[in-house]
């Protein structure tokens, strides 16, 4: 199925639910600190190396997802003066959800209660600083279908998906804010920007 091999298909499909999958990003994939982008893995690495990035973690989510019947469809969020961030998403009784790894513990998981996707975006918006504690989230994709890119071998492939990263970047993005609005935004509450770094992986 999909390239993988019996081994690999046996351990994504003991991850019956977002949850699961979630759990396992988190607790079985290493944070992969390579923040000048060495490595660009697949999910067949990712699971391999026990060791991935956002874009990494979040490739091995969307794979996780399509095994169980869900279509591959990642949304890509943009920043300004911070990484940007992907997510795999996913719908429930007609309601979008999201896995996500991520070293800020609130860009990860959200439950599948959100009526459309720009209003999944938001629930990440106070969440999404960089080390000044400045928000930082300022657009966002449509989900787009990874499926799009099977004859590339995007689930599988030995090499970097340099590729699959700088066509995420081409995708159309919509704004969440007016320039006013970003003009005016406060810093960081110090107890949440705290909060959200609890656990992080630091060089």
């Amino acid at each position: 199925m999909y390239g993988l091999t019996a081994k690999e298909l046996s351990v994504l499909k003991r991850l019956n639910s977002p949850e699961k999958i979630q759990k396992f990003v988190d607790q079985d994939i290493a944070y992969n600190k390579e923040i000048d982008g060495e490595t660009c893995r697949s999910p067949r690495r990712v699971l391999r190396d026990r060791i991935g990035h956002c874009f990494e973690g979040g490739l091995l989510a969307v794979a996780a997802l399509r095994v169980h019947g869900y279509p591959p469809l990642v949304v890509d969020l943009e920043a300004v003066r911070d990484d940007d961030h992907i997510v795999a998403v996913f719908k429930q009784r007609g309601h979008w959800g999201a896995i996500g790894k991520s070293n800020y513990a609130g860009l990860r998981f959200r439950e599948p209660v959100y009526r459309n996707v720009r209003e999944l975006v938001m629930s990440y918006f106070e969440h999404y600083y960089n080390p000044e504690g400045e928000k930082s989230l300022r657009k966002y994709s449509r989900p787009f279908n990874l499926s799009r890119f099977d004859r590339r071998k995007w689930m599988t492939a030995e090499e970097d998906l340099w590729w699959l990263n700088d066509y995420l970047f081409t995708l159309p993005h919509y704004s969440i804010l007016t320039p006013p609005m970003a003009r005016h935004l406060s810093k960081m509450d110090s107890r949440l920007y705290e909060a959200g770094r609890v656990g992080m992986v630091h060089e």
